[in-house]
């Protein structure tokens, strides 16, 4: 069950990764808040189904309203920073989160990391800021994706607190409804809801693949998986996403090559425990 957690949150990463192309194309033709409140509140409704055939437990509205407010939070600070920053810039910036969730589970959850488990987030940055190959410099855009980092950084050591207590379909849906109609308003007086079909295409697979599926793959995952561990199997996104732009034509050259390899030797450093338990226990 542990192997199949970690393969549920991986599988996410890999999902969450696909989405850089087809997003960058989808918001040149509509606004990105209008753009976020479709495909959050499509991933609500694909959500529904599943979430009626959970049981009821009282108290997820408010878990889902809370992990719902700092998800929307990261989105439109990261969405905001990206107008004043660039998209590598913004993407190692993002992911320092993997520095920020042992820092937060220590103060909240009382879970320090292991030693392999700080090692693999120490080669996994070093790794990040090869591959996305850019110096960084604190200004605006920076800053609001700083406050994108900590945010989602707080999500993930909330999905670890609320998971285990509430369905997994129920409280992913409560929560995609939450930053959906956060943006559903504002949407209007950004950009409006006048939809290319690329852009449709877009909020769909995003809503449904990413915001539906992977955000529950990822919630099922912390299940069993800690918050330090989930930040570090997520690392796997912006690999992804390299491994997508390359094959469309973005390359990365050999400092990215060296940083994607770093970031994998990072993953398997911290997962190396776990997989000579299994074994030990096979």
């Amino acid at each position: 069950m542990t192997l199949r957690a970690h393969g549920a949150v991986i599988l996410a990463a890999v999902l969450f990764g696909t989405t850089f192309v087809m997003v960058k194309d989808a918001v040149a033709d509509v606004g990105p808040v209008p753009f976020l409140a479709v495909r959050f509140l499509v991933g609500a409704v694909a959500m529904a189904p599943f979430a009626a055939r959970e049981p009821r437990t009282p108290g997820v509205w408010r878990a889902g309203a809370l992990c719902g407010a700092v998800l929307l939070a990261g989105y439109v600070l990261q969405t905001v920073g990206l107008q004043y920053t660039t998209s590598s810039v913004s993407a190692f910036v993002t992911y320092l989160l993997v520095v920020m969730v042992p820092v937060i589970s220590a103060f909240t959850l009382r879970k320090v990391p292991t030693a392999p488990t700080i090692a693999g987030v120490v080669l996994a940055t070093v790794g990040l800021f090869l591959l996305t190959g850019q110096g960084v410099h604190l200004g605006k855009g920076e800053l609001l994706t700083l406050g994108c980092a900590l945010s989602f950084a707080v999500h993930i050591v909330l999905l670890s607190y609320f998971a285990p207590r509430f369905g997994t379909a129920e409280l992913n849906g409560v929560q995609l409804l939450v930053v959906g109609l956060g943006c559903l308003v504002p949407g209007f007086f950004l950009g409006g809801y006048h939809f290319t079909g690329r852009a449709w295409l877009a909020a769909l697979y995003t809503g449904v693949a990413v915001s539906g599926a992977a955000l529950g793959l990822q919630l099922w995952g912390q299940r069993r998986v800690g918050p330090t561990r989930t930040s570090l199997l997520l690392m796997i996104e912006p690999v992804s996403a390299a491994g997508l732009g390359y094959a469309v034509g973005d390359r990365l050259g050999v400092g990215g090559a060296i940083g994607a390899a770093l970031i994998l030797a990072g993953i398997a450093v911290a997962e190396l425990p776990i997989a000579t338990r299994v074994r030990a226990a096979s």
